[in-house]
């Protein structure tokens, strides 16, 4: 559908809906861009503050997969009238609002609707230098993919509704979905990482694929090196706690993908839908160590090397 939408002609318009981006960048100067981006969804867990908190993390997360810095946010909020307490709904605008704060945020205002069901996330508009900023179109044969968060967030959130994630696995999840990914402004002004994207709704797979698309390459996952965020992530895959967008997800990747011997739960946990999930980074060799490096000191959830970046060779992505 959004291939019949007329796409924007502007010269100032650095990164539209082409490559299938993070986020838009326009230019508004030599050395500045606005970087703007809009995210929300349905409660994921029962806490209605860490679920402000999460869409909060979320949305903001594409300003800094694209390298920026978030400036300004607006609140999106939809709940069924007379249906959720107005406590509920406060926290879950509390939550927001330090996460928003967390970033050096202002939130600038919002609007509400009355909607069937609750819907909560952001508006956000940052600023890049044009120069540095990240994108999903230039990665290059030999970049290292380096992994910021552990995968499996849509698997333990199904299993929460369902009353199968255990309060560890729960914690571990939330925790991991409101950490910000802030150091992907961090890395990009320090110009070590050659292309970026965040990973959310269409697993690390499908993200993968719009690196691997929008730069003209193709990639290599070694599957033992992509951590879970526990053990358990693969029990619950044995109990079918799958979504139907990470079901979609994996459908998708028959065609992009070869898996080779790759178990079916590693292949579940690879195009399993994230949210509020890691950078994917693309790094030259020569930088990987300062890369690791910074992760480390700001403590990322994740600090794995998964694969790389090969030539293009007929597949997207190789599975091994």
């Amino acid at each position: 559908m959004l291939r019949r939408i007329p796409q924007a002609k502007d010269p100032n318009l650095l990164v539209g809906a082409a490559t299938c981006d993070d986020a838009g960048v326009y230019r508004i100067g030599k050395d500045r861009a606005l970087v703007q981006t809009v995210d929300f969804f349905t409660p994921i867990v029962d806490d209605p503050y860490a679920y402000g908190q999460i869409a909060a993390a979320n949305a903001l997360s594409d300003v800094y997969a694209m390298g920026g810095r978030p400036l300004t946010a607006m609140n999106i909020l939809g709940v069924p009238a007379g249906r959720v307490p107005a406590e509920a709904v406060r926290r879950i605008l509390r939550g927001g609002a330090e996460k928003i704060k967390e970033a050096g945020c202002a939130l600038v205002g919002g609007h509400t609707i009355q909607n069937p069901e609750p819907v909560y996330g952001l508006s956000v508009t940052g600023v890049v230098d044009p120069r540095k900023m990240l994108t999903n179109a230039a990665a290059r044969p030999g970049d290292l993919l380096v992994l910021t968060k552990p995968l499996g967030t849509g698997i333990a959130t199904t299993g929460i509704k369902r009353g199968l994630t255990s309060p560890k696995l729960a914690r571990r999840a939330t925790d991991v979905m409101r950490r910000l990914n802030d150091v992907g402004a961090v890395l990009a002004e320090r110009k070590l990482v050659r292309a970026a994207t965040d990973v959310t709704g269409f697993g690390l797979i499908g993200h993968l694929a719009n690196v691997c698309r929008a730069s003209g390459v193709g990639a290599e996952i070694v599957a033992p090196k992509v951590p879970p965020l526990s053990d358990e992530i693969f029990k619950l895959v044995g109990q079918d706690c799958v979504a139907g967008g990470s079901r979609a997800n994996l459908r998708t990747a028959e065609s992009i993908v070869r898996w080779h011997e790759t178990p079916e739960a590693m292949r579940v946990l690879l195009t399993d839908a994230q949210t509020s999930g890691g950078l994917l980074l693309c790094v030259a060799p020569k930088h990987l160590r300062d890369v690791l490096s910074i992760l480390q000191g700001r403590r990322s959830p994740s600090i794995a090397v998964i694969g790389s970046i090969s030539r293009p060779n007929g597949i997207r992505v190789d599975v091994r």
